[in-house]
């Protein structure tokens, strides 16, 4: 017996999302709409920026931090950058948050403070891309913009059965969303396939009795929707070598410093360590120390970044001198939350001071920090 499908249509999705849609902090919802509250672009691309890579329960608290110390885009832009990325440590992928502070900067500077609507105004700005251009011009402006994050391409692979991988698929994904996406409510329509990935249309055990789409689905017709999307095969991670360095003083303090502007975890505060990278290994032993003193070894962390391994042999010093600030500061070991220390630096420094972070996370999400 054949199964005639149903066409998708934007209308359905709609009225699930009247319904079913998530209530987040960034979010102005279908019955805020209704009583007149319009979005806002700054909250919108700040939101936009921080979930990329990251799970919304880990965005929430970093949100509400952001906007609490800088409540419109001039602020931000006013912003030490040194405050910006110790608010962002932890949310990993360290490079938006300098693209973060010079896209405020020149929205602040070249727009007067205010983000442009379109989609190429938008990708002209700093740290901007294809997908964050079209996703803040749909949600905050209402432009007809197709946007695909993972859990769009989820929902789209299933719905049409694109046998073909990732990320080779994705122009044609697009081709899909931008025929779905309506001319009226288009950023409703990104927030509901938004929500429906993350809830119905998740990557196993999707929930399809409940999905607006299931009448359409070409997955679900075929039996077999985890099959999809289809990912090309993995290539083996790099397994890279190194070594960091906790010194600590008398007073308790803990010596750190701040890494180049440009490059891996630039910008962020480290406790010095090896010239590791994505490519190459750095030196794992004691005479790659950053200056003398007792150092004793600590043991070993292991930190997966986006396209490698990281390895660290840790060594630490105590009772260190601090006549010679060796270009960096001393700082409490009780206040680093204060420093833009990232995971990786955080578990280098627990591995040394197993109590250093009794009161603090080491990880706002499982997965991949960079």
């Amino acid at each position: 017996m054949t199964t005639t499908l149903e066409s998708p249509t934007a209308a359905r999705l709609l009225a699930w999302y009247d319904r079913h849609h998530r209530d987040l902090p960034w979010r102005v919802s279908p019955p805020m709409a209704a009583r007149g509250i319009k979005p806002d672009p700054y909250r919108v691309w700040l939101s936009e920026v921080m979930l990329q890579q990251t799970t919304v329960p880990a965005v929430k608290s970093y949100f509400a931090k952001f906007l609490e110390r800088w409540p419109t885009v001039d602020d931000l832009a006013a912003a030490a950058n040194e405050d910006v990325m110790a608010a962002w440590a932890g949310l990993g992928y360290y490079a938006r948050a300098r693209n973060l502070k010079k896209c405020a900067e020149a929205v602040a500077a070249d727009h007067g403070g205010h983000f442009p609507d379109t989609e190429e105004g938008l990708r002209a700005l700093p740290g901007i891309g294809d997908y964050t251009s079209a996703a803040v011009a749909a949600i905050a402006f209402n432009r007809q913009a197709a946007v695909m994050d993972g859990n769009v391409e989820r929902v789209i692979s299933r719905l049409y059965a694109i046998s073909a991988p990732l990320p080779g698929a994705k122009p044609l994904m697009k081709q899909k969303v931008a025929l779905l996406t309506p001319a009226d409510r288009p950023g409703d329509f990104a927030q509901a396939m938004m929500d429906l990935g993350a809830t119905i249309c998740t990557p196993k055990r999707p929930v399809c009795s409940l999905c607006p789409f299931n009448g359409a689905c070409q997955a679900l017709a075929g039996h077999d929707p985890e099959q999809f999307p289809v990912k090309a095969a993995k290539k083996e991670k790099p397994v890279r070598q190194g070594a960091a360095f906790v010194a600590i003083n008398d007073e308790g303090e803990i010596f750190l410093r701040r890494r180049i502007e440009s490059g891996l975890l630039g910008g962020m505060t480290e406790v010095p360590t090896t010239g590791w990278t994505a490519r190459i290994d750095g030196e794992t032993g004691i005479e790659a120390a950053p200056f003398p003193a007792d150092w004793q070894p600590a043991g070993t962390v292991t930190h997966v970044f986006t396209h490698f391994e990281l390895r660290l042999s840790i060594w630490r010093a105590r009772s260190v001198s601090q006549n010679d600030n060796h270009d960096g500061w001393w700082a409490p070991v009780t206040n680093l939350e204060d420093q833009a220390l990232p995971t990786v630096m955080k578990k280098a420094i627990a591995r040394a001071i197993p109590n250093a972070f009794a009161k603090m996370p080491l990880e706002q999400k499982s997965g991949i920090h960079s």
